[in-house]
């Protein structure tokens, strides 16, 4: 699953927002498609078939290509210990650019680290910070989002609004440029530095009935200058498109 995908996490995010997280103790499955564009050069933009399977546990949880550990878990607080894949990456051989061809492969990871979310009567703020347990970038993600749900009998609809920071090692491994790709690629050597992008997202999700549910979201995030000023990139903004089905039981 090493592929040019949205952003860092975001099938990650996606899957887990493509379908609500299950009641205490109990698992959901089911199947989402997500629409994610890259904000490489010459990088096509995709759509994904992608598995769901969520379980709430009082001390575990899998949600998507995530997993944690609750560190306090009551009705308003969840800190947890978590680790995700991220199948955010850059693969030569399938750009149509062909200065793109000769850049060095960006693989995919393993972010581990600290996840909190507080909800009240007033909204949910949802925070984290994770970093590269598998050593290929070294780097550090941040990420900050406040989101109000309104519910309509069997309708729940919950948009938000966040920032996602990532560190300058994060970035650089992802956009930067070294000398020796510059060299054979053509493209002027950039070192990228670490930045903010800011994001709008919204998720519904319909009841179908006691156990199936139906969602659909949509996150669409402005990029850092950091990223915007890669020879790599030629976008700016990338956007993210979801819809899935899960059973609950």
């Amino acid at each position: 699953m090493k592929t040019q995908t949205f952003t860092f996490l975001s099938l990650a995010l996606a899957s887990g927002l493509c379908a609500p997280m299950a009641l205490a103790g109990t698992w959901s499955l089911g199947a989402s498609a997500l629409h994610i564009t890259s904000p490489y050069k010459g990088a096509d933009d995709r759509t994904l078939p992608f598995p769901v399977v969520n379980y709430d546990g009082d001390s575990v949880y899998l949600q998507g290509l995530s997993a944690g550990y609750y560190l306090w878990k009551d009705p308003q607080n969840q800190l947890s210990l978590t680790a995700e894949y991220s199948p955010f990456g850059f693969k030569p051989s399938a750009n149509d650019y062909g200065d793109m061809k000769h850049l060095d492969r960006r693989d995919g990871t393993v972010m581990a680290g600290l996840r909190y979310k507080y909800t009240s009567q007033w909204g949910i703020v949802r925070a984290a910070y994770l970093g590269d347990v598998l050593d290929n970038s070294d780097g550090f993600t941040a990420d900050l989002a406040y989101l109000y749900p309104f519910s309509f009998d069997q309708l729940t609809i919950l948009p938000g609004i966040g920032a996602n920071w990532a560190s300058s090692n994060q970035n650089d491994y992802y956009y930067g440029v070294s000398r020796s790709e510059s060299r054979r690629s053509g493209l002027k050597t950039y070192e990228a530095g670490d930045g903010w992008s800011p994001y709008v997202e919204l998720t519904a999700i319909y009841a179908l009935n006691e156990d199936w549910n139906a969602s659909l979201m949509a996150r669409y995030t402005r990029l850092s200058d950091e990223v915007k000023d890669s020879p790599m990139v030629d976008a700016k903004s990338t956007t993210l498109i979801g819809v899935g089905m899960t059973y609950r039981f």
